[in-house]
């Protein structure tokens, strides 16, 4: 495996929302790393992003980012559509990969970059960040250590409304365009969930899902429906609707045992959320904080497994996974 040696000095191709709240600057705030570069096709605004957050240089080309010498890490944050290229191209650079989610538009998509992962020796990793932050690594923990006993069933649901803030503006924003996204709001935030319950509790055994566009606001489903069994037969059933009132939102996942519960969100409160634990000695809720660019855990650990010093926190594989279980929910007409 083609590892960096020293320090990792990114380029990111695509410097737009999700790096502005979420990681850009956090790729110079960890040890052994340093942000070089950003990119965007309109490059007066990744001359505005490499200005506010101290880059030395900012291009309008994604090659001229891949190409840069002094570039040995690629971080790909535009639109799934177009994540297969870029990240193709950096591998024949020789250059390590981190892919924000969903990974890509479809299951043959990840499994063409699997291939160029092996074929050109280059590690990739996928940013499913969620398994670096205290909250999901809490409730793996009280799982693993059998807390609330032998895990019975798994009930997720996901409702918010069609104009939600986690959609920006729906009229115009690229996660409703299956073309762009792979398949609507679901497939922009199911990946972070469905790969969380992986993490977890390993491959799902069996999938049935569904997918329709109750509310008609844009071309991609706005109601899913998914049911898994994982390992020792254990019950999965999530619900997701875009297509709700604002008084009918709701962001749950409950894991039942057959000693008591774990459930918390996953979306309702980047800076702030709980644990709820209830056996039958009593509920107790426990809280935590996240850092101020979320994925931030993340980004170390993609860090240290790109110097050759830590294990992929997330792989192609892996990701391959909850990307395989979100297709399976397509209308045929939207699977490429």
């Amino acid at each position: 495996m083609r590892f960096v040696n020293g320090k990792v000095n990114w380029g990111i191709i695509g410097c737009g929302d999700v790096c502005e709240t979420k990681s850009g600057p956090a790729f110079s705030w960890v040890p052994e790393s340093s942000l070089i570069a950003v990119m965007r096709r309109d490059e007066e605004k990744a001359k505005d992003f490499a200005t506010r957050h101290n880059v030395p240089k900012y291009y309008g080309d994604a090659s001229d980012v891949i190409n840069d010498p002094e570039i040995n890490a690629i971080y790909v944050a535009t639109p799934p559509s177009s994540h297969e290229a870029y990240a193709i191209e950096a591998m024949k650079a020789g250059k390590p990969v981190y892919i924000e989610k969903p990974v890509t538009v479809s299951a043959d998509s990840c499994q063409r970059m699997m291939d160029a992962s092996a074929a050109y020796d280059v590690p990739v990793t996928v940013a499913h960040y969620r398994r670096g932050l205290p909250l999901f690594r809490r409730v793996k923990s009280l799982v693993e250590n059998n807390h609330i006993g032998k895990v019975r069933m798994i009930v997720l649901n996901l409702f918010q409304t069609p104009k939600s803030p986690m959609l920006d503006d729906t009229t115009e924003n690229w996660r409703v365009n299956p073309t762009l996204s792979g398949g609507g709001p679901f497939f922009d935030l199911a990946p972070h969930q469905l790969d969380i319950l992986y993490w977890i509790f390993g491959d799902p055994r069996s999938i049935m899902a569904n997918s329709i566009n109750q509310g008609k606001h844009y071309d991609a489903p706005d109601v899913t429906t998914l049911s898994a069994i994982y390992g020792d037969d254990i019950v999965f059933q999530g619900l997701w609707s875009f297509n709700v009132s604002a008084q009918s939102k709701t962001d749950s996942c409950k894991i039942i045992g057959e000693k008591g519960t774990i459930e918390f969100p996953f979306f309702m409160s980047f800076e702030q959320a709980r644990v709820e634990i209830s056996v039958e000695s009593g509920t107790t809720q426990e809280e935590f904080v996240f850092p101020k660019f979320i994925q931030q855990p993340m980004i170390e650990n993609v860090v240290n497994y790109f110097r050759g010093k830590g294990k992929n926190p997330c792989s192609l594989d892996e990701a391959f996974v909850s990307l395989n279980m979100m297709e399976l929910t397509l209308p045929a007409k939207l699977i490429s």
